[in-house]
């Protein structure tokens, strides 16, 4: 697996993809559009979102290490999001601010509360600021689409996102709930990932070698950016090469772990 994004680069990216998230909504034609990748959404409700999102993560970092979801939160983050879209964008980059200051102040490694305790993926502020670059990142492709111009995700960003979600979002100790099973996502920049499931539960690993005994019962292979929009719901799975038993990638959808 390479190397997790420095923190200072975590940081940056939460910054620009915050941004391109604002540019989009700035150019979409009103905030009460629907947004297609989340129908039950307008782009108000995206943009609200999102600064909830932020200004959340920023409390739950302040808080430092924790047991259970601190229920404080910080003097301003009750601060309602504005209807007006100037008002609301200068509401959203102060919510991105609130988080950025709170990682800074915290740093890379320090404890804190996250959902993702029985992942791979660590409970500390480096790994929030590493989630929330993929949170920003997918949303402004919402917004970009929603405002009728998709742009590609940055090759940067999408590297890590697909590590960042299989070790995060799938990786588990809840036991796999079907016969035992390996899923290869391949991304047409040179990198490749593996899944194991089994009653042990989900893990990345490194791909083996071609030509290994080891084959995937199943994989998918697209730009990296395509299997991170396809891993969140945004294209569909079967957009991508597909290749073995593709029933396993609606399992994989449909399944709920315990944790």
């Amino acid at each position: 697996m390479a190397k997790t994004p420095e923190f200072p680069v975590l940081l940056r990216l939460i910054d620009e993809r915050s941004a391109a998230f604002r540019a989009a909504v700035a150019s979409a034609p009103g905030l009460d559009v629907q947004v297609p990748t989340c129908p039950a959404w307008t782009l108000f409700d995206l943009v609200q979102h999102l600064g909830l999102v932020h200004r959340r993560w920023a409390g739950v970092v302040a808080e430092g290490p924790a047991a259970t979801r601190p229920t404080g939160t910080a003097p301003e983050a009750a601060e309602a999001a504005p209807r007006e879209r100037e008002a609301l964008a200068a509401w959203s980059a102060r919510s991105t601010e609130r988080l950025l200051s709170a990682l800074r102040a915290a740093g890379p490694d320090r404890g804190c509360w996250t959902w993702w305790s029985a992942s791979e993926s660590p409970q500390t502020s480096g790994a929030v600021a590493r989630h929330q670059v993929q949170e920003a990142a997918v949303h402004a492709y919402d917004a970009q689409l929603t405002a009728g111009a998709p742009r590609p995700l940055p090759e940067e960003v999408a590297l890590d996102g697909v590590d960042e979600f299989l070790a995060t979002c799938c990786a588990t100790t809840s036991a796999w709930p079907h016969e035992p099973a390996t899923v290869d996502y391949h991304a047409t920049e040179g990198r490749s990932w593996r899944l194991t499931l089994d009653a042990d539960g989900a893990r990345t690993s490194p791909v083996p070698a071609s030509g290994s005994a080891h084959a995937a019962t199943a994989s998918a292979r697209g730009t990296a950016g395509e299997l991170v929009l396809a891993l969140y719901g945004r294209i569909p799975v079967d957009s991508l090469k597909l290749d073995g038993e593709r029933r396993l990638f609606t399992r994989l959808q449909e399944w709920e772990p315990e944790d």
